[in-house]
């Protein structure tokens, strides 16, 4: 479990990183779908290592935002988003993130390499690159993939395995006392 910041209650968060075409948005979707069918609740954090924006121009928010809105909410019925304008301030750690997200039960977290909580590799053989994260993270604590690891120590998983890779989650985090 990692502490999301001093004051906040501990968060259950474990995860998935991969080279680009890995497989990661596919796994984690998946996983997503596996815990809350096993009634647990998600919520996920994606790390883009590019612009993204997920409003389109000519919508509303887009016209607050474009006139210089630091944050935009978009509120409904259905769903409500808040978009945050970071301008000229740095982008928020990890931490900063999960400690804005209301309680569940375990956070999955697509990216975010480089931070240090526990994490699944996946592997794919058309991934933009193919070397090991882990042997420069002692974070990631199995692999997901799609071929064979044959020099590989941690715990192998096949990238559609699902519940398997979900079952170690469970106990790796505990929400499944083992």
């Amino acid at each position: 479990m990692v502490n999301s910041s001093v004051g906040q209650p501990e968060r259950r968060v474990f995860g998935i990183v991969g080279w680009k075409n890995s497989g990661k948005t596919t796994l984690t979707e998946r996983l997503v779908a596996a815990l809350t069918a096993r009634g647990f609740s998600v919520s996920t954090v994606k790390h883009a290592h590019h612009a993204f924006d997920i409003d389109k121009e000519g919508a509303d928010s887009f016209r607050h935002r474009a006139a210089g809105a630091g944050e935009v909410a978009i509120v409904s019925a259905k769903r409500w988003a808040l978009m945050h304008e970071l301008r000229d301030e740095d982008e928020p750690s990890l931490d900063d993130i999960l400690a804005r997200l209301s309680p569940c039960d375990i956070v999955l977290v697509e990216g975010y390499k480089r931070e240090r909580h526990a994490k699944i590799e996946a592997r794919r053989r058309d991934a933009v690159q193919t070397s090991p994260l882990s042997a420069q993270d002692p974070n990631i604590v199995a692999v997901a993939c799609d071929h064979e690891q044959v020099a590989e120590t941690l715990p192998v998983f096949a990238l559609d395995d699902i519940e398997g890779i979900a079952d170690f989650i469970e106990i790796a985090t505990g929400l499944r006392k083992v």
